[in-house]
C-alpha cells in the first residue's frame, strides 16, 4: 500500500523499520530536529533517521492545520496514513484524506492508557500486562475502533525495553492488518469509553526518588524513567541518575538489614543497599552527573565510610 507515515521517537522509529521494503512509504512527517543543550548540531528524530537511511522525503510541519501541509499530503495520494507516537491530532480533512483512512499504532490495550505515556503509566501502576492496537482515527484522542492488538507480560521490563518490544510487536501487528484494510476482512472493536484510563505525559522530575517514598514506589519509579524523564536522587551529596534497582524481597537479607534506618545507603557484602520508607531496594546501577554509567559497586567505591550506614540519600531540593 502507499503510505504517508508520521512519527518521531525511537518506538516509531522501530514501527517505521519494519513498514520500508513492505509497503510504498511515500513520505515521512515528523518533529524538527532537536537543538542540544550543548550547542552542538541540532539532532535529527529517529524517525527521520530511518527516513534518511533509506531516501524517504521527510516533512517537518510545525501544524498540521494549514492549507500548505493538506495540500502537500494530498499530493502524495496516500492509501492510508499511519500514525505512531507523532503527538499531534489529525484534523477531520487530513482523517478524511487517504482512501482507507489513517491507522495509529498505539503502545497499550485500549481502552486502558489513551494518551501520551501508556507504557510508563502502565508501569507505574503496576500492570501485569502491555500491549499494541492497531486503531482507526478519530478527531477524539485514542477513542477509535481497533482491530489487531498484541500483548506482553512487563514483569521487571524497563521502559526503554518494553516500548522497544512493543514497537516490534506494533509492527507485526500493522503488517498483518494492512493487506486486509481495502478487503472489509479485519474485524473493529469499539472502545468502552467507562473503561478508558488517560495517561498524562510524565511532568519534568515526576520519576525522581527519595527516602520518603515506599520501596516499591522508588523501584517502580526506576523501572519507568528514560533518559528524558530520569529518577534521579542525591547520594553522598552526588546528584545521580538511578539506571537499575530491585526491590529487597529476601527475609534475611531484610533483617540484616534492618539497622540500615530510611534516607541511609550502605555497601553490604558488595552491593549498595538504600533503606525507604518501609523497605529497601538494591542499587544496581547509576549515573552521575557529568560522569559515565556504572555499577554501583563502581560507584560505591568513591564514596567514603559507605560501608558503615552513615551516608545518606534524599531528593533533589
Amino acid at each position: 500500500m502507499r503510505i504517508v507515515y508520521m512519527g518521531s521517537p525511537r518506538f516509531a522509529a522501530h514501527v517505521l523499520e519494519s513498514l520500508v521494503g513492505q509497503h510504498e512509504i511515500a513520505a515521512v512527517f515528523t518533529r524538527s530536529d532537536k537543538v542540544s543543550s550543548r550547542g552542538s548540531k541540532p539532532v535529527p528524530t529517529p524517525v527521520r533517521q530511518v527516513a534518511d537511511a533509506h531516501h524517504i522525503p521527510v516533512h517537518t510541519p510545525h501544524s498540521l492545520k494549514d492549507d500548505e501541509v493538506y495540500e502537500l499530503l494530498a499530493s502524495y495520494k496516500p492509501e492510508v496514513i499511519v500514525v505512531a507516537a507523532y503527538s499531534k491530532l489529525l484534523p477531520k480533512r487530513i482523517l478524511d484524506l487517504p482512501t482507507y483512512g489513517c491507522l495509529n499504532v498505539h503502545a497499550s490495550l485500549l481502552p486502558r492508557w489513551r494518551g501520551a505515556a501508556p507504557v510508563q503509566r502502565g508501569i507505574l501502576a503496576q500492570d501485569q500486562h502491555a500491549g499494541v492496537c492497531i486503531m482507526r482515527m478519530e478527531e477524539s484522542l485514542d477513542t477509535g475502533d481497533y482491530c489487531v492488538c498484541r500483548e506482553t507480560e512487563i514483569g521487571e521490563k524497563t521502559a526503554i525495553a518494553l516500548t522497544d518490544e512493543l514497537a516490534d510487536l506494533g509492527g507485526a501487528a500493522l503488517l498483518h492488518a494492512l493487506p486486509l484494510l481495502p478487503t472489509g476482512q479485519l474485524t473493529w472493536t469499539s472502545q468502552d469509553d467507562s473503561q478508558a484510563v488517560y495517561a498524562p505525559k510524565i511532568e519534568k522530575g515526576e520519576l525522581f526518588i527519595g527516602p520518603e517514598m515506599s520501596a516499591v514506589t522508588v523501584r517502580l519509579h526506576v523501572q519507568a524513567s528514560t533518559p528524558a524523564h530520569p529518577a534521579k536522587c542525591v547520594i553522598a551529596s552526588r546528584s545521580v541518575t538511578v539506571l537499575d534497582a530491585r526491590l529487597v524481597q529476601d527475609p534475611e537479607l531484610i533483617a540484616e538489614l534492618h539497622l540500615l534506618h530510611p534516607g541511609r545507603v550502605m555497601l553490604f557484602r558488595k552491593r549498595l543497599f538504600a533503606a525507604c520508607a518501609d523497605g529497601y531496594v538494591e542499587v544496581l546501577a547509576v549515573r552521575p552527573d557529568g560522569k559515565k554509567s556504572m555499577d554501583a559497586k563502581a560507584f560505591a567505591a568513591g564514596i567514603q565510610n559507605i560501608k558503615s550506614g552513615l551516608i545518606t540519600w534524599e531528593a533533589l531540593s
